[in-house]
């Protein structure tokens, strides 16, 4: 549990979510989107329209920006949006406020942390120079890598397991759901991270996280990880 009486300051490791938890990816998804439409000769989506579902993924995106396709017909177009999206990946995205200082309290601490995404692999990969992450992240789990992908276990079990610590010793950060109910099957903690992507019909109260927190500055501190949900 992350109120432990005795356990460390901060995490032995932590986990996060990459799009809607460090990374502010819609901006991204909405240039995707956009390019679409606009080779099938349809208006751009402003990014309020499409920024609630960007930690759904691909499809819901596309359930957005191409509302007039049948199911199958959009299913076709996963690839070509994944390809778009490879073209548009940070050129517009940046870390969440106060993401880059808490990466660097947590190592400062001795935490080792890593990425547990949906996103497939080669496209979360991609991310990493960008913020100089490749010699910093132990370990990234793409939709892909496995199996299979959250809210299944499995991918919080791995990257666990890669980093040689137990999963009840680590913490997982999401904005989804599916974060959560993924970390709980885990046996791992888990915190609902407020400040990203959400419907207006999701609740995270709801989701049973051992803790809801608001900025990610507030986990640039080792009180910011322990358990204070009513």
């Amino acid at each position: 549990m992350l109120d432990k009486p005795h356990a460390p300051a901060f995490p032995r490791a932590a986990l996060f979510d990459l799009d809607g938890t460090l990374l502010d990816s819609a901006p991204d998804m909405l240039a995707t989107a956009n390019r679409m439409r606009d080779a099938r000769g349809l208006p751009p989506l402003a990014l309020e329209t499409l920024r609630p579902q960007v930690s759904k993924g691909a499809r819901a995106m596309l359930s957005v920006a191409l509302p007039m396709l049948e199911t199958d017909a959009r299913e076709a177009l996963v690839a070509e949006f994944l390809a778009v999206y490879r073209e548009e990946l940070g050129r517009h995205s940046d870390l969440f406020d106060g993401v880059a200082a808490m990466l660097d309290a947590l190592e400062a601490a001795g935490t080792i942390w890593g990425i547990v995404t949906n996103k497939p692999e080669y496209l979360a990969r991609a991310v990493l120079p960008q913020f100089d992450w490749e010699p910093r992240c132990a370990v990234l789990i793409g939709g892909d890598t496995l199996a299979e992908r959250k809210p299944h276990p499995l991918p919080l079990l791995v990257a666990a397991e890669r980093t040689g610590v137990a999963p009840a010793d680590c913490v997982y950060v999401g904005d989804d759901e599916r974060d959560i109910v993924a970390a709980r099957a885990a046996g791992m903690p888990s915190i609902a991270a407020l400040w990203g992507y959400r419907l207006d019909g999701d609740d995270p109260e709801t989701w049973q996280a051992d803790l809801r927190c608001e900025s990610p500055h507030a986990l640039s501190r080792p009180s910011g990880w322990r358990s204070r949900n009513p």
